[in-house]
């Protein structure tokens, strides 16, 4: 049995589909520049036209969000700095194309490695898809279609690339296992947005797994069995059939309140990138949106911000086909590990820390006010809730909420109809605003925690570097002390709490939520029923109970061992 990270729970049992990518062996050699030239604009069509098939595919099953990354690789693909780069290499020292390619994407590969910023040390891992694909097709070489399995298979591969996770399908590609990665990385988003099972950072998985062997993998507790037993292959099948059972009962949970033995009631709410995202929601028994990403409406835009109209029909959208549950918009959050292709930002040592979100939008009061119209404009569509994020400082929160009374107010004058019941409150994620919550709660209407920065501000810790990762801790008392902080400034003021960071979604998170008194839990779509069946068996005043002694615990691991007893 091998061990790895439970990236999207299930079980299942089936064949090992190895996926290895052809191998290359590229060696510099002597070339006409003109033939290099003709092979190489060829690739970068067929590589222009492979990412958006895959796009294409992914976008039967993927939600908004997780297909933004194929337009950053077709942004890539197009990206004349890159071409121009290699032709130079090709005219200037008359090689061939697939060299000059690797030599180029390997220079660009590790400058972006050795960045500071966690963005665009990620953009290295994209640049590797894309040029690799690149290279494939000057060679003539296939790489392997996952969208053309038919048969039930496990696929186990070295890492899986955005472009691999959105080619499969789910009716043959029963899971996959891979040797690394973890929980935020591309393919586990992607395969909890498919609900597939996965289990990533698997190590020596694909020296183990031979192509055709049997396979279980359990996506519960992280474990993969390479050639079981006839017992094991009965037990694990009893199993998958058991979960998927479980599944099914959720449903029954679709129409229902998600309210505590004792009579404590939440909202169980969703993320969304999109308005496609809203059928999600609502056929997951969502109770609202808990989080609208505005900034892939940004990110989409191929070359200039979003119109006021193209903002005002995507909000209209979202707002009406919720049919009146409550919306939370956030305002554009850009900056950091989010840029626009049409907008350059100034240079910057850390741009985490830097001109991001909401203090972009008081530089940029312009943009900031064409969206807060378009917002205003949606609002008499249903329950409308704006949410600036990254405020640090009092001061902040008021200049923002001046901007908006300002154009609220201009839109009345002209007659346009703007919702009474507007609900204007801001995201606790810096650490400082914890800490002033009971001050920013006199003049917010509500406060949603966005644990996900907020606990990587907190640990001073790169989410995304893997190195620091031991040190993403949710259940950290230090981070529990600041989210009781939040939710406590909010009500002292008799204000609503929500969250919508993957910590609302985290099962073993939720006990403790709820006895710290979080009205509104935001997560995934699919999440959901789930976070409701465990919410619903819970006593509201013993979780209180178990909250406060998580609270006086010295350490993440003393905490999810203390609510595993409890539960």
């Amino acid at each position: 049995m091998l061990k790895g990270i439970a990236a999207s729970q299930g079980i299942a049992v089936a064949k090992v589909y190895k996926l290895e990518p052809p191998v290359l062996e590229i060696v510099r050699k002597d070339a006409v520049a003109e033939e290099e030239l003709g092979k190489l604009d060829a690739a970068f069509t067929k590589t222009v036209s492979d990412i958006e098939k895959i796009k294409e595919v992914a976008s039967k099953s993927l939600a908004a969000e997780e297909l933004a990354v194929f337009d950053a690789h077709l942004m890539m693909a197009n990206d004349p700095e890159l071409r121009s780069q290699i032709e130079d290499m090709i005219k200037n020292e008359n090689v061939n194309a697939e060299f000059a390619t690797e030599q180029v994407a390997n220079m660009m590969i590790s400058i972006f490695e050795s960045m500071e910023d966690a963005y665009m040390r990620e953009r290295a891992a994209d640049i590797k898809d894309v040029t690799f694909r690149l290279k494939c097709n000057i060679c003539g070489k296939e790489i392997p279609n996952l969208s053309t399995i038919d048969s039930p298979v496990i696929v186990v591969a070295k890492d899986l690339t955005p472009s691999d996770t959105g080619s499969l399908n789910k009716e043959y590609a029963k899971g996959f296992a891979t040797e690394i990665g973890g929980r935020t990385s591309h393919s586990a988003i992607m395969a909890r947005s498919l609900e597939i099972p996965a289990v990533v950072g698997v190590s020596g998985i694909l020296e183990a797994a031979n192509e055709g062997d049997e396979v279980i993998l359990d996506a519960l507790n992280g474990e993969v069995i390479l050639n079981p037993t006839a017992e094991q292959v009965e037990e694990y099948t009893a199993k998958a059939e058991a979960f998927r059972k479980e599944k099914e009962a959720l449903k029954e949970l679709k129409d229902q309140k998600s309210i505590s033995v004792d009579g404590r009631e939440v909202l169980l709410v969703g993320n969304i990138g999109s308005p496609a995202d809203v059928d999600g929601v609502l056929s997951n028994g969502g109770e609202g949106v808990g989080l609208f990403r505005t900034e892939f409406l940004y990110m989409k835009s191929e070359d200039d911000f979003p119109s006021e109209d193209v903002q005002y029909e995507a909000y209209k959208a979202v707002l009406e086909g919720m049919g009146g549950k409550p919306v939370v918009i956030r305002t554009l959050d850009i900056g950091g590990d989010k840029k626009l292709k049409y907008y350059e930002f100034d240079e910057e040592l850390n741009p985490f820390l830097g001109v991001r979100a909401v203090r972009f939008c008081l530089m940029r009061k312009d943009i900031f006010r064409t969206q807060l119209r378009a917002l205003l404009r949606a609002s008499s569509y249903g329950k409308l809730c704006i949410m600036f994020p990254m405020i640090a400082t009092l001061g902040e929160f008021r200049e923002a909420k001046q901007v908006y009374n300002e154009e609220r107010e201009k839109l009345i004058n002209e007659g346009v109809k703007v919702a009474d019941d507007i609900e204007v409150g801001c995201m606790i994620e810096i650490p400082a605003a914890a800490v002033l919550a009971d001050n920013l709660a006199k003049e917010a209407d509500f406060f949603s925690i966005g644990t996900n920065d907020l606990i990587q501000y907190s640990m001073a810790a790169d989410r995304m570097s893997q190195p620091v990762s031991y040190l993403y801790q949710p259940m950290n008392p230090s981070v529990l002390r600041l989210i009781k902080m939040t939710i406590d400034g909010a009500h002292k003021h008799g204000k609503w709490c929500g969250m919508c960071g993957e910590m609302a979604g985290d099962e073993i998170a939720a006990p403790v939520l709820l006895g710290l008194g979080l009205d509104e839990f935001s997560m995934s779509a699919t999440s959901i029923l789930r976070a409701r069946q465990i919410i619903n068996g819970l006593k509201y005043e013993e979780m209180k109970k178990l909250a406060e002694q998580c609270l006086e615990k010295d350490t993440q691991e003393e905490v999810i061992e203390l609510v595993n007893q409890v539960l």
